[in-house]
């Protein structure tokens, strides 16, 4: 199966003849390669593709455009300074990455956010990650300073990953907020994530006054990477549920035609959170919705959120 995004002015058919892959092909054996053509078509600033598993039992590949002109996703320039987290905190988090991948492999494992802070249900994997909050308590300013300026991306990374168990969780939002426009995936995956934690936390515990701004998250929906926006549409139908008005405003001005077309998606897994935050920005239940979706409607929920926004 094969989906597109970024497309305004360049044709499907124009990226599939460069593309030279039909559904049903084996994969392109060289992803750089294939890059590389998609950026010589006129037009056309950069390229990203991502094979995805599985949606009823396919693997996708989604093929990313960005043309010139379009709604961009700016990210921060490539930090330069020779910072570093101790090796035992890198050590650390490499076991918590070995003991959640033996856990998976009897299974999904469940997650605990309620705390701000993931906690796994496998408890070899959760005693490690309650080793991060003594980390993060202990070394907050430490990993501050890595995530914002340290060159080594993996340090930044796990930084962005373990800062989200500091106890003081208002004070690293500004933080993780920040990492969202890193310049490598890897390190704005992280930042999300422990946002999506803290959220939860905002949620359940008002009274602590946590706000994380939705800025950035939207303007991920423009993003060239798959996986930068369907992590931002995933935190987004969190901070969407009571359709706060200055985010559905946001959503309208800045990002509608990016999520029509995920939620246009032949693969129905990875089209539905967008098909979701279109009907929410066109006032409709999340009941409605499911209705809609269930009887083949999403073409006519797409329509009326982009009315909602001409109005």
């Amino acid at each position: 199966m094969i989906d597109y995004y970024g497309l305004r002015k360049i044709s499907p058919e124009r990226i599939q003849r460069v593309l030279s892959t039909k559904p049903g092909d084996p994969f392109p054996q060289s992803k750089g390669d294939v890059e590389e053509r998609l950026e010589k078509i006129p037009g056309v600033v950069r390229s990203h593709i991502e094979a995805v598993c599985c949606d009823d039992g396919k693997v996708v590949l989604f093929v990313g455009i960005e043309e010139k002109g379009a709604s961009h996703f700016s990210l921060r320039s490539e930090p330069t300074a020779e910072i570093y987290l101790p090796a035992a905190t890198v050590d650390t988090y490499h076991q918590f990455l070995d003991a959640a991948e033996s856990a998976a492999h009897d299974g999904p494992i469940e997650e605990d956010l309620r705390s701000g802070h993931s906690l796994m249900s496998d408890p070899a994997t959760r005693e490690i990650q309650q080793k991060f909050i003594d980390i993060a308590t202990r070394d907050l300013p430490l990993l501050k300073n890595v995530l914002r300026t340290s060159a080594d991306f993996e340090h930044r990374a796990i930084a962005a990953y373990i800062i989200g168990y500091s106890p003081k969780k208002r004070d690293v939002v500004p933080d993780l907020l920040q990492a969202i426009q890193d310049p490598e995936d890897s390190v704005r995956a992280n930042a999300v994530r422990a946002l999506s934690a803290i959220e939860v936390l905002a949620t359940l515990q008002p009274d602590q006054q946590i706000q994380i701004s939705p800025t950035w998250y939207i303007e991920m929906l423009n993003s060239v990477l798959w996986s930068d926006r369907t992590k931002a549409v995933k935190a987004l139908m969190n901070l969407t549920d009571k359709r706060p008005d200055m985010i559905m405003t946001l959503l309208r001005e800045r990002a509608l035609p990016s999520l029509a077309e995920m939620a246009r998606w032949k693969s129905l897994t990875h089209a539905l959170g967008p098909y979701m935050l279109l009907g929410r920005v066109a006032g409709m239940s999340d009941e409605q919705l499911a209705e809609s979706w269930t009887k083949g409607e999403r073409e006519a929920v797409i329509t009326r959120a982009l009315k909602s926004a001409r109005k």
